[in-house]
């Protein structure tokens, strides 16, 4: 990150891939509503499970660095820089996207692919559609729907609506995180100040908290990371009230009404329904959590 020296909980942020200048820095691992949750472990296996907070894990695939799910896909980016891509069960065939990646995104029919060089490409439709280039000079990619964003490597932010070919618009500079959802898009900017904004591409930005190192959204739900380690939730509009989930937490989730911490210790918990509901420990040695 652009700001203050790394705190105990932004260090191993770093490690587990969520802070700026690991390799697959800042890719969300919030989802929208779905039933799976995917884990990338201390050894580089990626297990997902769907259905319950009790379902049983499936292991998917090893040399893993960053998992991502998004409805029945599920995507793995490997330690070589290949990206691959599954669509429908949980053990179905993988395809290979794409060579020399350094972060892969996914919504809905959408696969985007950050490569090596900085380029960004999405292809819409199936897992073997046309790449588009849609940027370059890119250091993050984001995917939500209908909107593209991205985060060229000067921090200046920019979000697409619309078809590959739309026209970027562009909404904040100095930005170290852009997160989309919905309506809504987020921003984490280098002095740590996490903004929001909901509607078209123009409406106005609301600040939603300082000290901030990892920014979340998923409908209705926003979620912070703070650097002493305390994740907060809120629930509603922009202006809602912030409820602390969790202490030592090294990374934060959000899917629906679920929610998920990383602890510094490795230790991922869910909880699912009000933001006060109970948590369930769902795996160990966990290095990166993600949700569909």
């Amino acid at each position: 990150m652009n700001v203050k020296l790394l705190s105990a909980t932004a260090a191993a942020l770093a490690v587990a891939g969520v802070v700026a200048g690991s390799a697959a820095a800042y890719a969300t691992v919030s989802g929208d509503g779905g039933n799976r949750i995917g884990t990338v472990r201390a050894n580089g296996n990626a297990s997902v499970k769907q259905g319950g907070l009790g379902a049983a894990w499936v292991e998917e695939a090893g040399d893993v660095k960053q998992v991502v799910l998004t409805g029945n896909r599920i995507g793995v980016l490997k330690g070589n820089g290949d990206a691959f891509v599954k669509e429908g069960g949980l053990s179905a065939r993988w395809v290979k996207e794409a060579t020399g990646v350094k972060q892969l995104a996914l919504s809905g029919k959408r696969i985007g692919v950050l490569k090596d060089s900085g380029e960004a490409l999405v292809k819409e439709g199936g897992l073997s559609a046309a790449w588009v280039k849609e940027a370059g000079k890119v250091k993050q990619l984001e995917l939500s729907g209908r909107r593209i964003g991205v985060v060229k490597g000067n921090g200046d932010a920019f979000v697409k609506e619309g078809g590959l070919s739309a026209t970027w618009v562009k909404e904040a500079g100095n930005v170290v995180d852009l997160d989309l959802a919905g309506n809504r898009i987020g921003v984490l900017m280098g002095n740590g100040a996490a903004s929001v904004k909901e509607g078209g591409l123009s409406a106005a930005w609301v600040k939603e908290a300082g000290d901030v190192i990892q920014l979340e959204l998923s409908g209705n739900r926003i979620g912070v990371l703070k650097d002493d380690g305390g994740a907060f939730v809120k629930e509603g509009g922009l202006s809602a009230t912030w409820v602390k989930e969790s202490d030592k937490t090294i990374q934060i989730a959000l899917s629906g009404k679920r929610i998920g911490v990383l602890k510094g210790n490795g230790d991922a918990f869910v909880k699912e329904g009000g933001l006060s509901a109970a948590w369930v420990k769902e795996a160990t040695n966990v290095t990166e959590l993600a949700f569909s």
